[in-house]
C-alpha cells in the first residue's frame, strides 16, 4: 500500500452489521509503518437506521459520491475504501460467504482513474463468521419500513444492540499489489468497456485470494 498520496482500497464486505472496515481501519493505523486515516464511503440507505449515520461519520464516513471520493483522493491524498459489493454484501447469506457478488458498474475504477489515484485490492477473511446472516426477514423489513433487516445469532431479537452483537471470529486482511490507473492514457474513464474490464479485474483477484486464505484456514478462532 502507497505510504503517501491518495489510494483507493477495495475490499469484499459482508455481514449484518459488517465489521470489516473498522478491522481494515485498524489494521492500517496500528500496522502500517506509515500509519495513515482512511475514509469509509458509506451507502445512503444507512440514513434509514437512527443513530448509524453519526457513529459512520465519527468513524470516518463519508457518502458515497463520486464528489467526495475525488475530494479526497485527489485534493488531499487522503486513503478511501469503498466496498463495491455494497448493499448486495451486507444482503449476502452466511450459506454464501466468501462468493463476491457484482462489483457495480465500476464506479470505483472511473473514481480512481479521475484522480490518478492507485486501487490497492484488499482480502479479508473473518467478518462472514463475527457477523453471519441466516436470512432477509422480508415480511419485518416491511413492518417497520427498514431497508435492512438481518436474521443473525443476536439480532432482532436481541433489540438494537442485537446488531453489534458479533461472535468470536479470526480476522485475516490482506492487501495485495496496487494497480497504477495512469497506464491507459488520458481520460481512460471515457472507455466503459475498460472501466468493466478492471473492475471484474480486481473482483477476480479479490476472489481468488479470498479462496486461497480460506484454503489455508485451519479454524474460525483461531485462523
Amino acid at each position: 500500500m502507497p505510504d503517501s498520496g491518495g489510494a483507493l482500497l477495495v475490499s469484499n464486505h459482508a455481514g449484518a452489521l459488517p465489521p470489516d472496515a473498522p478491522m481494515i481501519a485498524k489494521a492500517i493505523k496500528e500496522e502500517h509503518v506509515h500509519p495513515r486515516r482512511v475514509h469509509l464511503t458509506m451507502e445512503h440507505f444507512f440514513k434509514g437506521y437512527p443513530g448509524f449515520s453519526m457513529l459512520a461519520s465519527k468513524l470516518g464516513g463519508v457518502p458515497a459520491h463520486p464528489a467526495n471520493v475525488h475530494r479526497l483522493l485527489y485534493d488531499e491524498g487522503e486513503l478511501v475504501l469503498v466496498f463495491p459489493e455494497g448493499r448486495k454484501g451486507t444482503e449476502k447469506l452466511y450459506k454464501d460467504r466468501y462468493r463476491l457478488r457484482r462489483f457495480g458498474r465500476g464506479g470505483f475504477v472511473e473514481s480512481a482513474m479521475r484522480a490518478k489515484a492507485p486501487i490497492v485490492p484488499i482480502a479479508v477473511v473473518g467478518a462472514e463468521e463475527a457477523a453471519p446472516v441466516f436470512a432477509q426477514l422480508k415480511l419485518l423489513q416491511r413492518l417497520t419500513g427498514l431497508l435492512y433487516v438481518p436474521l443473525t445469532p443476536t439480532f432482532p431479537h436481541g433489540g438494537i444492540l442485537g446488531m453489534f452483537g458479533f461472535l468470536p471470529a479470526k480476522f485475516r486482511i490482506r492487501f495485495l499489489e496496487p494497480i497504477p490507473t495512469t497506464q491507459w492514457g488520458e481520460e481512460p474513464w471515457q472507455d466503459r468497456a475498460l472501466v468493466q474490464t478492471v473492475a471484474e479485474d480486481v473482483r477476480e483477484l479479490i476472489q481468488e485470494e479470498l479462496y486461497g486464505m480460506l484454503s489455508k484456514r485451519r479454524s474460525i478462532w483461531f485462523g
